[in-house]
């Protein structure tokens, strides 16, 4: 099925066209919300060992200028799945912190564009934790199609050992 662009212009074929509006198996409301995504909802997340997926269904709220997912929107949706997988694996680990974390690098490559009404899934993976460092990296799919990969680095802080 061809899917339309963003276009305002054309909400009628746009409200016409999603018909099929379902959420994957194992998919909730995401937990995690923010200012930031709150123009983006709704959002869902699935939580696996040591991962937290994120997906949405594309929607004009979700694109640039040229009707195609926003890379900004890609970049902070991957950033949010590595981070919070990360925080996943470290709880998995027994690992305790102090506060949040950062991130302190991301890299977003984007290798084709999706539409609106595609399933967009933020697939993370936890590479490494160290003692004061985690790595992931992440695979944005489009209807199961590569769209974007992301690799990112996080500063947490540990909670000091007890005396």
């Amino acid at each position: 099925m061809l899917l339309p662009v963003c276009d305002p212009g054309n909400m009628e074929t746009m409200l016409t066209t999603f018909q099929d509006d379902r959420v994957p198996e194992g998919f909730l409301p995401h937990f995690r919300k923010s200012p930031l995504t709150d123009p983006w909802e709704p959002l869902f997340s699935k939580i696996g060992e040591a991962s937290v997926t994120i997906g949405l269904r594309a929607r004009s709220a979700h694109c640039n200028g040229k009707g195609l997912l926003h890379g900004g929107l890609i970049s902070a949706l991957a950033d949010n799945a590595m981070g919070l997988s990360l925080l996943e694996s470290l709880e998995m680990q027994g690992i305790d912190r102090a506060r949040g974390g950062a991130t302190v690098g991301l890299v977003v490559d984007f290798l084709a564009s999706a539409q609106i009404g595609q399933w967009v899934e933020f697939v993370p993976r936890v590479l490494k934790v160290g003692s004061s460092l985690g790595f992931a990296d992440c695979l944005v799919l489009a209807d199961n199609l590569p769209v974007a990969r992301g690799s990112a680095t996080f500063r947490f802080y540990r909670t000091a050992p007890a005396a």
